[in-house]
């Protein structure tokens, strides 16, 4: 090899590294931008499905306690028609006949 080949790869090698070293800067602040960045959309995205979840959790609460509402009614309006099935049929004992079998009785 030449000399003036030895100068130009010298030359090269060191104009290359002088662009790396003058970019490590540059990348390494845009790399703690770019993970800032992240970390903040996963709060936010984290904070977004946590207040869905609750929504859902307190709706869904208030749900289940509709229904069990609606079930203790239905439940009371049994026990009130199972009364009146009773009554009934005591009438009908009183009355010397017999109390209906399957409830198709209309008097």
């Amino acid at each position: 090899m030449s000399v003036e080949v030895v100068i130009a790869l010298i030359t090269a090698v060191s104009v290359l590294g002088a662009a790396v070293i003058a970019a490590v800067p540059a990348l390494v602040s845009l790399r703690r931008r770019t993970v800032g960045a992240v970390a903040a959309e996963g709060e936010t995205t984290r904070d977004a499905v946590t207040e869905a979840v609750t929504s859902l959790g307190a709706r869904l609460d208030s749900r289940i306690d509709d229904v069990r509402d609606d079930i203790d009614d239905l439940r009371e309006d049994v026990a009130r028609v199972r009364e009146w099935q009773a009554g009934h049929d005591a009438e009908h004992l009183l009355l010397g006949g017999r109390p209906a079998s399957g409830g198709n009785e209309t008097s």
